[in-house]
Formats: C-alpha cells, sequence, structure tokens
C-alpha cells in the first residue's frame, strides 16, 4: 500500500508514475479523493464527539442549578447523538471506499526502472555464464524427455488437464535434485522455513495478491483459503501485524514451496512441456530490510540467485524490467533467464525484486528506531531455484546424440550418476 501522505501530497507524480505501469490515472485521484473526504468525515465526527462530551457535562450543571432547562438540554444531546450516529455510517462506508481504491494501486515504480509499456522497453543489463549459442538440431526437452521415459504429459493431462506434468524415474529424482541443490547452496545465509501451502485472504491482500491477481489464483472457498502462488507469500505473511526488532534485521528466509498459478492469461503464450505449468515447485528467498539499505540488499540478493545458475554452469541474462513489465507490487524487478537451446528461447527462471515498504504497509509490518520511532520495513524477494524451467534448460542443455542427457556437475551426487538414460515406463 502507498504510504498515504505521498497520496495526498505529491497526486500528480503518483499519478504520472503509477500511469507508466499501465494505471488508468484516474484511479489514483479517485483514491485521492476519497482519502480526503474520510479524513473529513473523520474530523467532523471527532468535533461532534467533543462537543457531545462537553454537552453531558453541561447537563449535569443543569440539571443541579437550572432543573427547568434540563429538558432542552436533553433534547439537544439527542439530535447531537443521533448526527453522530449517521456521520459513523458515513465514516465507515468512507473508510471503505478508500481502503478499496488503495487496494488497487500498484507500488511506485523505481526512478531507475526503464520506462516502457510492455517486455520490448526491458533492458538486458549483461550475461553471465557459457556463451549463449543456438544448436542445430537440438530437440525440445518436452521431446528428449518424453523418448527417455522421464516426462509423461499423456498422464498428467489424463489426472488433471493441461498445464500440469508428471515426471517419472530420473526426471522425478533431477527435479527433487535441484529443490534439494537449491536449499543446501543458501543454507549457511537463509533460514529455512517450511511453511504452509495454503493461506488466509488477508495473507494475500498483503503481498498484494488480492484483489488484483484473483482470477490467477486458486481458491478454497469454504475455508477462505488460498493455494500459495509463491513461497513470497507466506514468508512476508507470517510477520503480518507484527513489530519486529530492529536488531534482528535484516531478516533473511528461505522456503521450498509447491506453487500454484490458473495462469488466466496465459492463452497464446508458450505452454508445451515445462514452461509455463499451474502447479510447480520452487525454492524461494526473502528478505526483511531498513528501507535505506534496499539497495545494498537487492545487490546480494541478486548475486545469490544468480550462483546456482553459474554453478550449474547455464547460459544466462540479467534483464531490468521497464515500469509497465513490473509486477502489482514490485518497485524493481530484474529478471534471470536461462537460454534453452531446444526451444531457442530465454526462459525467465527468477525474478529479484525490491517491494520497497509496499508489501509491509499493506501487512501492517513495522519496526521502531532507537529513538521510539515507528518505521516500515521493506521486502525483497527473489527464486533461488523455479524448478521447471531450469529442469527444462539442463535436458536441453544436456541432451547428447545417443539420446541421453548430462547432468550438470553440481548436481550428480544428489543423483548418483552424470548421465539419464533410458527410464523403462509401464
Amino acid at each position: 500500500m502507498l504510504d498515504l501522505s505521498v497520496l495526498l501530497n505529491e497526486t500528480d507524480d503518483v499519478a504520472a508514475r503509477l500511469g507508466s505501469k499501465g494505471l488508468d490515472q484516474e484511479t489514483v485521484y479517485a483514491a485521492r479523493d476519497a482519502a480526503v473526504r474520510r479524513r473529513e468525515l473523520r474530523k467532523r465526527l471527532d468535533d461532534l464527539r467533543a462537543d457531545m462530551n462537553r454537552g453531558s457535562k453541561e447537563l449535569g450543571r443543569i440539571i443541579s442549578s437550572q432543573p427547568e432547562n434540563a429538558e432542552q438540554a436533553r433534547a439537544q444531546l439527542s439530535a447531537l447523538k443521533q448526527e453522530i450516529t449517521t456521520l459513523e455510517e458515513d465514516h465507515r462506508v468512507a473508510e471503505t471506499e478508500e481502503r478499496d481504491l488503495l487496494l488497487v494501486l500498484p507500488n511506485l515504480p523505481d526512478p531507475k526502472a526503464p520506462i516502457g509499456a510492455d517486455e520490448s522497453a526491458n533492458v538486458v543489463l549483461r550475461y553471465g555464464g557459457p556463451t549463449a549459442t543456438p544448436v542445430p538440431g537440438a530437440r525440445p526437452h518436452w521431446d528428449v524427455a518424453a523418448d527417455l521415459g522421464i516426462f509423461d504429459v499423456e498422464r498428467a493431462a489424463k489426472l488433471s488437464g493441461s498445464g500440469f506434468s508428471l515426471l517419472r524415474g530420473d526426471g522425478a529424482r533431477l527435479l527433487r535434485a535441484l529443490v534439494q541443490f537449491g536449499l543446501d547452496l543458501h543454507q549457511d545465509k537463509y533460514e529455512e522455513m517450511t511453511v504452509p501451502h495454503f493461506v488466509r485472504s488477508e495473507t494475500l491482500v498483503g503481498t498484494g495478491h488480492l484483489p488484483k491477481f484473483k482470477d490467477d489464483a486458486y481458491e478454497m472457498r469454504l475455508d477462505d483459503l488460498w493455494a500459495v502462488p509463491t513461497g513470497e507469500v507466506p514468508l512476508t505473511g507470517m510477520h503480518r501485524g507484527e513489530m519486529l526488532d530492529l536488531d534482528t534485521l535484516p531478516k533473511k528466509y528461505m522456503t521450498y514451496t509447491v506453487c500454484f498459478r490458473r495462469e488466466a492469461g496465459s492463452a497464446g503464450k508458450d505452454t508445451r512441456g515445462m514452461q509455463r505449468l499451474h502447479e510447480f515447485h520452487k525454492v524461494e528467498l526473502v528478505r526483511i530490510c531498513e528501507l535505506e539499505n534496499v539497495e545494498a540488499e537487492f545487490e546480494e540478493l541478486l548475486a545469490d540467485a544468480e550462483l546456482s545458475l553459474q554453478k550449474l554452469g547455464l547460459p544466462y541474462r540479467v534483464v531490468d524490467l521497464c515500469t509497465g513489465d513490473l509486477t502489482f507490487s514490485s518497485a524493481r524487478i530484474f529478471d534471470l533467464e536461462v537460454y534453452a537451446p531446444g526451444v531457442d528461447k530465454w526462459l525467465e527462471v527468477s525474478s529479484v525484486g525490491s517491494f520497497t515498504d509496499f508489501q509491509a504497509r499493506r501487512s501492517n509490518i513495522r519496526y521502531k528506531t532507537p529513538d521510539g520511532q515507528t518505521r516500515i520495513p521493506a521486502y525483497l524477494n527473489a527464486s533461488a531455484m523455479a524448478t521447471p524451467r531450469v529442469w527444462a534448460s539442463i535436458i536441453e542443455h544436456g541432451q547428447q546424440a545417443d539420446g541421453t542427457v548430462r547432468v550438470p556437475e553440481v548436481l550428480q551426487p544428489y543423483l548418483g550418476k552424470d548421465v539419464i538414460g533410458p527410464h523403462v515406463a509401464r
């Protein structure tokens, strides 16, 4: 949620910056007007309550000294009470209108983010790992894996429809190895958490996933629970409503979760194989820090996210997302994209995001400074290991002339082998 003082005092600037994220600027002015009205009603309500308190004290004096005027005084207080009751209802309505509008305002983009309407304005900052070179005759991972018997798309569809995967034998073990590798790589720096895979509505509101992405989420309506779209959600929501100890900042958490997304807007996008799934496995990193330390924490988090790709020996690039391609809650995002030769595409495998104080403000997370001031912390997160596309890239880069797949050296101890061969499917 945006800082209300910024919205009220810098409305035109807020409207322009959020306009670069694709928001209708009239929504910003409507939110500003709703906040002003709620404040005005609150002041009027406070004034009337003060009048009521003074009138009640005055009634006591009148009853004892001027009883003949008591009835008139009571009538005045009764009218005042009714006015307060009416105004309280108006104020409740104004509060709801203000909150509803504030919740649809995205985070302000960082001034350093490239300005642009869509991904065509994204900026490739640099390349890492081996040189990305198209491989003539390279096959897509779904064909290689299907021939090996480690990827069964037909049975996945029979079980759950499109957008799901069924991995067999070494295909399943490769995914499990990636998860364990991602956790082991960061175990000395991040506190590992095992978190619930279903969260309450207010948890998703706090991270900005609701109400904006309701159509992309899986809901259990009878229980007011939602399947987590990413491990970021429970890791952020676990401190909702809390006052943190400054001495514990920065906090560094990681978790492994299965993630669920309906991908409601994925029509026409690449959905074959492991490229875009409704259910996938991911290791997530989250940092909580003081707002003034965001840039330094962002650079460290980016290095952590890159580390797994470097050790896997995969060619990747770092992409600075433009304002129109930023997510609802983010102020800045660097995407890490891995090159997959079988599909000849760069596949996003991690988004390293700075959310400034936006999520903490929505989640009512605070901390106190040594001089007793209340501040809002900043949140950052990144995927340490988003398995589907990394899995796909490993299969495509590792494919051999005999149809087998060579496994990256760092994963060989987890699989107990260096080559994935045919799996006998039954």
